[in-house]
């Protein structure tokens, strides 16, 4: 049995289909365009490369919607993303790519590692965002690397590496005006990228944008709003979740 998808896709129905590929906080599956995947956002929160794990109900929910939220805002801006289509209360319709083994790190305020790493005391403003790379492998503990180890790797070319900096940052400045209309203060963000199955010479954003994968503290109070109320045993995690999203639909 299909369900009718949009845009014209045909969807099998959900609850038939085993996933290509489960992460820690989504699956991905097939449609009938090879080209297309389904994406769907689980109720799962983990930290600490997954040491620390909990289910809760309603986060797929909000971190789907404020990503459908963001990735459309970015694409009207010009930033090209993996987005195709909305589908459900957790699933959207994404464009097939090959991630790029890298995380992207954009940091405008002190925070988490960096504050650890560099005995920065958390909240200090930097005077220009700090980019930065980590090499995607849980086994060894996604290591922060630079340009060169990237290219040593095979994970990007060095052309690739000095675009998707510049990519990050216009992320950056586009997301800091967005946050800031909602009254949150964009501390750091870490951003996923892909080379499209269809089109390996394009690089676009990828995975999702969302309280886990950024960090948000409120501009009056200094509340954060963010997974980091996960990492850190501080409570009100899915409510801060909310009101994020509830600020972005304003």
């Amino acid at each position: 049995m299909d369900i009718l998808g949009v845009r014209g896709y045909n969807l099998p129905a959900i609850n038939d289909m085993e996933p290509i590929y489960e992460g820690k906080a989504k699956r991905l599956f097939t449609t009938d365009d090879p080209n297309v995947l389904r994406m769907e956002y689980k109720d799962s929160a983990t930290a600490f490369n997954g040491v620390k794990k909990e289910d809760f109900e309603n986060k797929g929910r909000f971190n789907k919607a404020i990503t459908l939220i963001i990735y459309r805002m970015l694409e009207a801006r010009g930033v090209a993303t993996h987005l195709v289509d909305d589908v459900d209360d957790i699933n959207l319709l994404v464009k097939k790519v090959s991630i790029i083994p890298l995380e992207v790190i954009v940091r405008n305020v002190a925070a988490g590692s960096f504050s650890k790493r560099m005995g920065v005391t958390e909240g200090t403003a930097f005077k220009k965002p700090i980019v930065e790379f980590s090499y995607k492998d849980d086994s060894l503990g996604d290591p922060f690397i630079n340009d060169d180890y990237a290219r040593e790797m095979g994970a990007a070319t060095e052309e690739e590496c000095l675009n998707i900096k510049k990519m990050a940052l216009l992320v950056n400045d586009v997301l800091c005006e967005f946050f800031l209309k909602a009254n949150l203060r964009l501390i750091d963000f870490k951003i996923e990228l892909g080379r499209l199955a269809e089109d390996p010479t394009k690089i676009v954003l990828a995975d999702e944008i969302s309280p886990d994968t950024c960090r948000l503290w409120d501009v009056e109070t200094g509340k954060k709003m963010d997974k980091d109320r996960f990492r850190q045993g501080l409570g009100g995690f899915m409510e801060a979740y909310a009101d994020v999203l509830d600020r972005l639909q304003k």
